[in-house]
């Protein structure tokens, strides 16, 4: 409404700021129906003082109350301080183990669904305004096939909402030590039909998914294998020969796309790397011709060795992968 400068009858999700701060009633259903809520509750707090709320969230025709609130919330404690027990064995010092478990659940907490349907983004919603025509020469109009709506680990819910590849990719090796499956599912995610390109690249971020971030999905899959296999004695092999196999379509773009004169010299543009220089690595040249990167090409010697060594990890079970492991080493 706000940002086509429509004015169309209804409630927006702005409404629920717009009656907290400017006391706008009619902003928001009055029936209490709708897809957002929230709870406000106004308090007078004591200097030095506290006050606790209890909130629960139930059926509307629950009979359950607030009487085993304190009951279930110690044993969600209990249980939590188990798992972490377990986790930290190894970690001798209380306020290392104390900042291991903040860190974690923070990463846990990132988990977000996210959405983003680019057909629909181009054309716009049917019941809506059509969106701009520019926008179908902007960016990421060359990404038509991808449709996400998934939960994805995020770099922040709040600043950052949006996945990047290799945010990701080190998120998983984290997430690994208390949701390895999780940690595969993520990882496999990216090298989807509905999110990896049809010529094999790996979407960067919303902003342009046909940006580069440093090839470093194959570390964090033979990372999370790792560590997988070390606490269960066995490593998750089809979760390595899957990815493995989309990971080898990612390679042949690199090669294939970065590597402008054939010498494994490559390039890559931003490659993550903020505030790197004075112009956009990514852009084309103002005299033509393109940079050759040393930090495009040891991300590309680092993927390499990184795809040989789960190429010959799949060895061991089918020969094979001995032909691919020696095509790495070459």
């Amino acid at each position: 409404d706000r940002l086509w400068g429509y004015h169309t009858p209804g409630f927006f999700k702005d409404g629920i700021n717009d009656y907290v701060v400017d006391g706008n009633r009619d902003a928001i259903n009055p029936a209490a129906v709708g897809t957002k809520a929230a709870a406000r509750y106004r308090l007078i707090v004591a200097g030095g003082g506290s006050v606790r709320l209890r909130l629960r969230l139930m059926p509307e025709n629950a009979k359950s109350s607030l009487r085993d609130f304190d009951k279930i919330l110690d044993r969600r404690r209990a249980e939590a301080d188990e798992f972490y027990l377990a986790l930290q064995s190894d970690v001798p010092d209380g306020d290392a183990r104390l900042v291991q478990r903040q860190a974690l659940a923070g990463m846990l907490w990132s988990k977000q669904f996210y959405y983003f349907d680019i057909p629909e983004w181009l054309n716009g919603d049917p019941q809506q305004p059509r969106p701009p025509e520019t926008r179908q020469h902007g960016r990421n109009t060359d990404w038509p096939h991808l449709n996400n709506a998934d939960i994805i680990s995020m770099p922040d819910k709040w600043e950052y909402p949006w996945y990047a590849a290799w945010d990701l990719a080190f998120h998983c090796v984290t997430l690994a030590h208390v949701d390895p499956d999780f940690a595969k599912e993520q990882l496999l995610l990216l090298t989807r039909e509905w999110y990896m390109h049809p010529n094999g690249q790996l979407p960067a971020y919303e902003w342009a998914f046909g940006d580069v971030n440093p090839p470093v999905h194959a570390w964090a899959a033979w990372r999370v294998y790792q560590m997988d296999r070390d606490r269960h004695g066995t490593g998750d092999r089809e979760f390595l020969e899957r990815i493995f196999h989309k990971l080898m379509l990612n390679f042949t773009w690199w090669v294939n796309r970065k590597d402008a004169d054939g010498r494994n010299i490559f390039q890559g543009g931003f490659l993550g790397l903020d505030n790197i220089g004075i112009f956009d690595r990514s852009a084309p040249l103002p005299t033509g011709g393109h940079i050759n990167q040393s930090d495009g090409t040891a991300w590309m010697a680092m993927y390499t060795l990184n795809l040989m060594r789960i190429a010959l990890a799949l060895a061991e079970d089918n020969h094979v992968y001995e032909d691919i492991a020696t095509k790495f080493f070459e």
